[in-house]
C-alpha cells in the first residue's frame, strides 16, 4: 500500500528528530581538546564580553555559528549585511562593550562597508569578522575573492588576515583591543575558510584569557594640565561646557556632571550625548549654543573633534579660552588652535578636575556665573516662543516641526529615540529631548542613510523592557525596512514613524536654489508609497497620517499594537515638501 502524503511527512519529521538529537549527542561528546578555527573565534569573543554576533550567513563563515552554538553566543542573522554592521554599532553604543558583525567574503563584506564606515566616524568599537576563500586557493580566482584587508584598513582602526588556526583567537582578541585603543573604533579581521574549518589541538592555540591583557584605558594625562583646567573653570565668568558623544560612549559622564553642576556651568550636548541631563535639568541648555559660544569665556569642549558639526571650530568666541579634551590625541587642536589640550579618558579627566576643584576654597566668581546662567536661561525661553507656533502648527500638508513636537510629547521616560534621515530628523533635533543616557541615537558625522532598523533591532535585544521608537524619512525607510522582519522574528519589536515628503529633501533645497525649480527636482523626488502596508504585510500595524491631529492618537495606537502584538508597527506621516531645516536653508553642513 502507497504511503500518504502525511505518512511521508511524519517519517521525514521523525527522522530529523533523530538527526538533531544524534547531531546534539556529536556535539556534546565532542573532545573539547580538538578545536576548530571558529570554535577558536567563538571562545575569544566570549572572553571579550560578546554575548550576540549580527551576520548574514555564507558558507565562509558557517564553522562561526557552530562555535558560538557552544559558547553561548547568540547569532542574530538579518536580510541585508548593512543592517547586520548598523545593529553591531547599535550594540556597542548601547552596551559599551565590543559589537560584532560577522560577513561573508564578497558583497558580503562590501555590503557592510557602510555600516563600518558609519561606526569608524562615530567612534563605535565594531569588530568585524570576515570570511575569505581558502588559503589554498589563494590568486586562484576562488568565489567572492576580494582583497578585504585592503579594502578595510581606510575605514577601521586595525585590518588584517589571519594566517594560521593557531593565531585565529590570538588575532580576534588583538583586533578587539585596538578597537578601544584611543578614541573608539571598528577593526576588520579577514578569516579563510580552511583556517576556519581546520580543527587543531587546543593546546596549540593561543587564547588570550579575559582580564589578563586589557591595560586601563582612563587616563587624565599629565596632573599639571588638570590643576591648570580646574583654575581656567573655576575663575570664569561665563563658561559653557560642550559634551560629545565620546562622555557617553566612554561611560565618562557622572564625573563630568559632577563637575559642571559644582560650579554651576551651562552645558550642551550633541550626538549619543543628548540625553546624558534631562530636560528641565538646571545645567541643561540646547537651544542657545550659538550665544553661548559668542559669549563665553572659558569653552571647554569634551569628546567631540572641530568638524563641520562644531563650523571647524570657527564658531566658538576668538576671544574665548578654548579647552579640548578628547580620547584621541590627533583630535586635540585639530582645525583650531586651543588653549589647552588633555588627550585621556573624559570622565577621569573631569573627574579629577572636579577633586581638584573640591579641594579649594575659592569658587571663583559665582554671582557673575549665577547671572550668566539666568541670561542664557532667559534666552532658552525666548528661542523655545519663537518656535512653538511651529511645533503646534495645524497646517495641512502637516508641518515637520508638527511630527518633531509630538513625537517628544510622545515619548516616555524609557522610549529610545533614533534618528533616520535627512531633513525631517534634522528638524526633530529641534524638539526631541531624551530624557535619559543612551536614548539617542544618529547616524554621527558620517550622516549615513539606512542605520534606524539595524539600531533600532539592537537597541530593543539589548533593552528588551524599553520602548524603542525610529523616526525615518521616507529615502531612509526604503533602504533598510525589510528587516523590521527580522526585528519581528528575534522579538525585538520597534514603533517606526515615517516623515514621508516623498523626497531627498535635504538635497532638493540646494539643488532648487542653485540651479532652480525647473532644474531643482532632478534625482530627488521619490514615489508616494503607503508604508502602512508594509508593516500589515508582515503581520503588524500600521497607518497613514495626512492631518496634524491625527498624529498623537496614531502613535498611541501604534505603541499598543506593538505591545498587544510583539510586531513592529509604521505610522506614515505625510508631511509638507515645501518647509526645510534650517540648516538646510542655511546649507552649513557644506560650509
Amino acid at each position: 500500500m502507497a504511503k500518504t502524503s502525511a505518512d511521508t511527512a511524519t517519517a521525514r519529521a521523525k527522522k530529523a528528530e533523530t538527526t538533531t538529537a544524534d547531531d546534539t549527542l556529536r556535539r556534546k561528546s565532542r573532545d573539547q581538546s580538538i578545536l576548530s578555527g571558529g570554535h577558536l573565534v567563538a571562545k575569544a569573543l566570549k572572553n571579550e564580553g560578546v554575548d550576540t554576533i549580527f551576520t548574514l550567513c555564507g558558507g565562509h563563515i558557517i564553522d562561526i555559528y557552530d562555535g558560538c552554538i557552544d559558547e553561548g553566543i547568540r547569532v542574530i542573522d538579518v536580510r541585508h549585511e548593512q543592517v547586520a554592521a548598523h545593529a553591531a554599532d547599535g550594540y556597542a553604543r548601547q552596551t559599551g562593550r565590543l559589537g560584532c558583525v560577522v560577513t561573508t567574503a564578497g558583497p558580503g563584506c562590501t555590503n557592510a562597508v557602510t555600516g563600518i564606515a558609519t561606526a569608524m566616524r562615530s567612534e563605535s568599537p565594531v569588530l568585524h569578522i570576515g570570511g575569505q576563500g581558502s588559503m589554498g586557493q589563494h590568486k586562484m580566482g576562488s568565489l567572492q575573492d576580494l582583497p578585504h584587508v585592503d579594502l578595510m584598513a581606510p575605514i577601521t582602526k586595525f585590518s588584517a588576515g589571519v594566517r594560521s588556526t593557531e593565531r585565529v583567537a590570538d588575532m580576534v582578541s588583538m583586533a578587539a583591543r585596538e578597537c578601544f585603543n584611543g578614541a573608539f573604533g571598528p577593526s576588520y579581521l579577514e578569516i579563510p575558510r580552511d583556517i576556519l574549518d581546520r580543527e587543531i589541538d587546543a593546546a596549540q592555540a593561543v587564547i588570550p584569557q579575559a582580564g589578563k591583557y586589557r591595560a586601563s584605558t582612563k587616563s587624565i594625562g599629565d596632573p599639571a594640565d588638570i590643576e591648570t583646567l580646574a583654575d581656567l573653570l573655576v575663575k570664569a565668568e561665563r563658561p559653557a561646557v560642550l559634551m560629545g558623544s565620546q562622555v557617553y560612549s566612554a561611560r565618562g559622564y557622572e564625573p563630568a556632571l559632577e563637575l559642571m553642576r559644582s560650579l554651576n556651568i551651562p552645558t550642551y550636548f550633541n550626538g549619543a550625548a543628548r540625553g546624558m541631563l534631562p530636560p528641565g535639568d538646571p545645567n541643561h541648555f540646547d537651544r542657545t549654543r550659538r550665544k553661548a559660544f559668542n559669549e563665553a569665556d572659558v569653552i571647554l569642549v569634551v569628546g567631540t573633534p572641530f568638524d563641520f558639526r562644531m563650523g571647524y571650530g570657527k564658531r566658538l568666541n576668538p576671544e574665548a579660552k578654548v579647552v579640548q579634551i578628547d580620547m584621541n590625541y590627533g583630535n586635540v587642536g585639530r582645525n583650531r588652535d586651543i588653549e589647552l589640550g588633555l588627550a585621556g579618558h573624559p570622565g577621569a579627566i573631569l573627574g579629577a578636575v572636579h577633586d581638584a576643584v573640591t579641594g579649594r576654597s575659592d569658587k571663583g566668581p559665582q554671582d557673575k556665573r549665577k547671572a550668566w546662567m539666568q541670561e542664557l536661561g532667559k534666552a532658552e525661553e525666548e528661542a523655545l516662543a519663537k518656535v512653538m507656533p511651529l511645533f503646534k502648527s495645524d497646517a495641512s500638508p502637516i508641518h515637520p516641526y508638527r511630527v518633531a513636537y509630538e513625537l517628544n510629547e510622545f515619548l516616555t521616560d524609557d522610549t529610545i529615540y533614533i534618528g533616520d534621515g535627512g531633513d525631517v530628523v534634522t528638524i526633530s533635533a529641534q524638539a526631541v529631548r531624551p530624557r535619559k543616557p543612551g536614548h539617542w541615537m544618529d547616524p554621527g558625522a558620517l550622516g549615513s542613510l539606512g542605520v534606524g532598523t539595524g539600531f533600532a533591532l539592537a537597541a530593543k535585544v539589548v533593552n528588551p523592557d524599553k520602548e524603542v521608537l525610529c523616526y525615518y524619512g521616507d529615502a531612509a525607510f526604503s533602504m533598510t525596512a525589510f528587516d523590521i522582519e527580522s526585528a519581528n522574528r528575534f522579538n525585538a519589536p520597534f514603533i517606526a514613524v515615517v516623515g514621508n515628503n516623498s523626497a531627498q529633501n535635504q538635497i532638493r533645497y540646494g539643488q532648487i536654489a542653485k540651479y532652480g525649480e525647473e532644474r531643482g527636482d532632478i534625482g530627488n523626488l521619490l514615489g508616494d508609497v503607503d508604508y502602512s502596508k508594509f508593516s500589515q504585510m508582515l503581520g503588524g500595524h500600521g497607518e497613514e497620517v495626512r492631518e496634524a491631529s491625527e498624529i498623537a492618537p496614531a502613535l498611541q495606537r501604534a505603541r499598543e499594537a506593538v505591545q498587544k502584538t510583539g510586531k513592529c508597527a509604521v505610522v506614515n506621516i505625510w508631511v509638507d515638501p515645501r518647509e526645510y531645516a534650517p540648516g538646510t536653508k542655511a546649507q552649513t553642513m557644506y560650509k
